[in-house]
């Protein structure tokens, strides 16, 4: 299955247009680095800023909406920044604490199936305590009404992110289940990259900790889950097509930091 020419133009445009954005508002670094541009030119260290810092933002200004794009073709919903609901059963946040402890001790492995079922028993049981409004990355919700909830990371957490981001990705789960007890949910980490091709990305820094089968989608497993068998390729084919378009734009810019 292949991304139509609708997809990849609202694609295309969308990043074409972040980008744009971001090198509007983007504002190079201003100390000196006399070394550093003697020996490589102020325009490529002006270069340099300005990837570093589309890095820190490229989850919320670029794969979020392209997800959202991508989704809202083969989902009846896909909303990004979607507000969960701020309220959970003390009984699920004392159960939730209960699977956290069994993984830190290595007691039992993550079976997300299991621990969502866990979960769904005491959804609505005990005192309703209000938390925080927790926003999810992106909310999709199938034809057959099966909710699915993204959290994007960056291509390398380490060990004792993903403990954070397993707790995260339970309580989301609670907070849907108090509103919709009888939901089908399903909530993941998602890591746009695999900063480690061609070889498999390195999973083994969050076993004991991650359900990898039913709780992780790195790379294509991701962005196909979105768009269908294939998307990830495409994809890449639609962001090198806005680079090749931008380049002129780019090199003008970056043009007037030579000295």
């Amino acid at each position: 299955m292949s991304l139509t020419e609708e997809q990849k133009r609202k694609i295309e445009e969308m990043v074409e247009r972040s980008l744009l954005e971001k090198l509007k508002r983007y504002k190079p670094e201003t100390f000196s680095m006399p070394f550093h541009y003697r020996l490589l030119g102020k325009d490529r260290m002006a270069l340099y800023s300005f990837i570093q810092s589309l890095n820190t933002t490229f989850g919320t200004s670029i794969f979020e909406p392209v997800a959202e794009v991508l989704a809202s073709f083969r989902f009846s919903v896909a909303r990004r920044q979607f507000v969960v609901g701020n309220r959970i059963s003390q009984k699920a946040q004392e159960e939730i604490q209960n699977i956290i402890n069994e993984l830190s001790s290595g007691a039992r492995y993550p079976n997300k199936e299991e621990e969502i079922e866990r979960i769904r028993k005491v959804a609505k049981e005990g005192k309703a305590i209000e938390v925080k409004s927790f926003r999810v990355d992106l909310f999709l919700k199938d034809k057959n009404g099966s909710v699915h909830l993204f959290d994007l990371k960056t291509a390398k957490p380490n060990i004792g992110e993903f403990k954070n981001y397993k707790r995260t990705l339970l309580e989301w789960v609670a907070i849907y289940l108090w509103k919709e007890p009888s939901a089908n949910i399903n909530s993941y980490i998602a890591i746009p990259y695999n900063p480690y091709e061609p070889e498999p990305y390195q999973r083994w820094t969050m076993r004991g900790v991650i359900d990898i089968e039913r709780e992780l989608k790195v790379a294509e497993e991701f962005w196909d889950f979105l768009g269908g068998d294939g998307s990830y390729e495409e994809l890449l084919n639609c962001f090198e097509r806005v680079g090749i378009k931008l380049r002129p734009v780019l090199d003008r810019y970056f043009s007037k930091f030579r000295s």
